[in-house]
């Protein structure tokens, strides 16, 4: 069965992401369409990026790393969880991606952002971060707001009508994941 990743891209005290990537595993999982597991960037500990050897090498030094890269190897497509900082991603999610290289070719990704303008340019960013590491990110995107979507911006109460997005990008992903694995098994 297809294995798709649920990253959780913030690892800020008082998170709202992680409401968000609660939110998302628990629809997906309903679906029966491929198995779905919730990657939170604080269980793995990886420090600012300390591996001496460009990730496109695969010479990966650290114990870190190398646990890292176990899990991420595992999944056939992500959907990713990101907030927006500054108009762009999380540090913590950005320094996890880039940790890495081959463990994330030929993989779809999907986005579902939170943030004031629904964490939109998050994605963009991520987006372009998904081309240079052959990454498959499909169109449909989920993007949360704080005023309407979280109550005083920290209590996560997403509108029903955010569902059918979702289900569509996880369609996307799916799919996407599905299509490219003849490129995966060639790797």
């Amino acid at each position: 069965m297809t294995r798709i990743g649920i990253i959780l891209g913030s690892t800020r005290p008082g998170r709202n992401g992680e409401a968000v990537a609660r939110w998302v595993l628990d629809n997906a999982v309903q679906r029966g369409d491929a198995e779905y597991e919730l990657i939170d960037l604080l269980d793995f500990k990886l420090p600012h990026l300390d591996e001496a050897v460009p990730p496109s090498m695969g010479q990966y030094a650290q114990p870190h790393t190398l646990e890292w890269a176990a899990k991420i190897r595992s999944f056939d497509g992500f959907v990713i969880v990101t907030p927006e900082y500054n108009h762009s991603t999380s540090g913590a999610l950005k320094n996890a991606i880039d940790f890495l290289f081959a463990e994330w070719n030929n993989k779809s990704v999907g986005f579902v952002s939170y943030g004031s303008a629904g964490g939109t340019r998050a994605v963009e960013h991520l987006r372009l971060v998904a081309g240079e590491l052959m990454m498959a990110d499909v169109r449909t995107q989920v993007a949360f707001s704080l005023a309407t979507d979280f109550e005083n911006y920290s209590v996560f109460k997403p509108a029903e009508f955010h569902v059918g997005p979702l289900n569509m990008m996880l369609d996307q992903v799916v799919a996407w994941s599905a299509a490219l694995a003849p490129l995966r098994a060639a790797q």
